[in-house]
């Protein structure tokens, strides 16, 4: 499964390393009418940590899809990776629809072209579920969870080992007592008798 690996994250990453490359060095921002258009003002981002502009906003995720792109295909924090480049499918297959409707719904829908954006959506669906997966992938070691369940269990055990360690020495220490006083009073009662 490793040498599966090895092959799989950078075949994987191969089409986020050029995209993201490409879209640093010269973004391509889709206009509301659907057609891609270079350095053209776009809809406005709707998320206030994000930049307004759309040039930059289309830098920024080219941004990460190149880095999380080239530690995929590294092998460097690919779980990181893939979550990351799950964002970015995400947000770029929803983008066509976003500036959709804040365009023209005036015009007639090409049958072409929707047929085209049905194969992207569902190349785009294709690339997340891959990309689930690779996030998911815990190369054969337990997950988190499981390591976290397995410390606590750890845990718990050994404060229920200690619980009964100091449970026996204050029993021990009450039935010393108790002989001692048990004892004490027989020997007062003796002298009385």
């Amino acid at each position: 499964m490793a040498v599966l690996r090895r092959f799989a994250r950078p075949l994987l990453a191969s089409k986020f390393i050029r995209d993201g490359y490409a879209a640093v060095r010269n973004p391509v921002v889709p206009a509301a009418g659907g057609e891609a258009v270079r350095g053209a003002a776009g809809a406005p981002s709707r998320l206030p940590l994000l930049p307004e502009d759309p040039v930059q906003l289309v830098r920024l995720q080219g941004a990460v899809q190149l880095g999380a792109g080239l530690l995929l295909a590294l092998g460097r924090a690919p779980r990181s990776a893939s979550a990351a480049l799950a964002v970015t499918v995400v947000s770029s297959a929803l983008t066509p629809y976003l500036y959709r409707a804040t365009g023209d719904s005036d015009t007639d829908p090409d049958p072409e072209a929707g047929a085209a954006e049905r194969a992207e959506l569902l190349a785009n669906v294709s690339l997340l579920g891959g990309l689930l997966i690779a996030a998911a992938d815990t190369h054969g070691k337990p997950s988190l969870a499981h390591r976290t369940r397995r410390v606590a269990g750890h845990a718990s055990g050994a404060v229920t080992h200690r619980a009964g360690a100091v449970s026996d020495r204050v029993g021990g220490a009450a039935d010393t007592a108790v002989k001692s006083v048990t004892a004490s009073v027989d020997a007062a009662r003796k002298r009385l008798s």
